[in-house]
């Protein structure tokens, strides 16, 4: 990303006492601010002679990061994706990907949506194993609340006699990364990105990524949002941007998990993150599950090309569709 100084003619803020001080903590570019701890980094500026204008300084650093990463979403851009990306992953479910006409697509951004214990860390790791065995693509799995279990991903594997082997050979190309606040998640990215770039390259289409999965992408969010300021806001739309930027450049599948909030006045519940992350995924699936039975219904809430409202129910025991 471009240097803090190309910034200073449309926003004089951005003067050299202001890339000074940001300079003095290892911050060079918009990329660095991007990644550096703000709430640090308002700290020290709090402690300043030029308190006040350091603050508007980084306060307008923010604004221009939530402008310049917010996804572009005219019609001809979705148009040109979708026409350019016309392969889907199989989820490792026979009704979702009936319901998605054909699984996850690659170069897309799903996100899916639903309350604690529904089961959407068990779909994720389903997917994984599914792309891992049937695509004998690599997955690239973040792993952001301790859940991530090789056990049950190997439970998904519809092997044969020689299923030790297939089984090994699978979980080899799923590979898992334990993140815990957004900091992280920024650097996980850009590592990846880097060497994808790299792989490209060099032309290795061996084993190529195909889908990257974050489970859960509102526990990173999530506590970062708190209070007025636009910070935590600014932060959820570049790691959007970033995440539909890998999809898009690398043509792989993201799959996402977010949780739900409640809605107020009727009762229902809704995807947390707000107004802002809505625009972010291609497409929205909701999950509900149903104990009793051992039931999950998923449910369209949004999709590039198809109609919202469409459901499928499938058993929570099934594991070799």
């Amino acid at each position: 990303m471009a240097p803090l100084k190309h910034l200073e003619m449309e926003n004089p803020i951005i003067d050299a006492s202001f890339r000074d001080f940001c300079s003095s903590h290892g911050i060079l570019t918009v990329e660095d601010f991007l990644i550096h701890d703000l709430y640090e980094l308002a700290a020290f500026a709090e402690r300043q002679v030029d308190a006040d204008r350091l603050k508007e300084g980084i306060t307008v650093m923010l604004s221009l990061l939530e402008v310049k990463c917010r996804p572009l979403l005219n019609g001809m851009e979705l148009l040109e994706d979708l026409q350019r990306n016309k392969h889907t992953l199989s989820s490792g479910d026979n009704g979702t990907d009936s319901l998605l006409q054909g699984g996850l697509r690659e170069g897309q951004v799903t996100e899916l949506v639903g309350p604690s214990s529904s089961g959407k860390t068990q779909f994720c790791m389903q997917a994984a194993a599914s792309v891992a065995e049937k695509q004998e693509g690599s997955v690239f799995y973040i792993d952001t609340g301790n859940s991530f279990s090789a056990r049950r991903i190997a439970q998904f594997i519809c092997g044969s006699s020689a299923a030790a082997a297939l089984q090994k050979r699978v979980l080899s190309r799923i590979s898992c990364h334990t993140v815990y606040d957004i900091y992280t998640m920024f650097d996980t990215l850009q590592g990846l990105e880097v060497a994808l770039r790299s792989q490209e390259q060099m032309n290795v289409n061996e084993c190529r990524l195909r889908l990257l999965i974050v489970d859960s992408i509102s526990s990173l969010i999530t506590p970062i949002l708190g209070g007025s300021g636009s910070q935590g806001r600014a932060l959820m739309v570049a790691l959007g941007y970033l995440l539909k930027k890998l999809a898009h450049e690398h043509n792989i599948a993201v799959l996402v998990t977010n949780h739900t909030v409640g809605a107020g006045e009727n009762g229902k519940t809704k995807p947390a993150l707000g107004e802002t992350w809505k625009s972010i995924p291609h497409v929205r699936l909701m999950l509900s599950r149903d104990n009793r039975n051992n039931i999950c219904t998923i449910s369209i809430l949004k999709h590039t090309s198809m109609l919202s409202g469409q459901t499928v129910t499938r058993k929570d025991n099934q594991q070799c569709l």
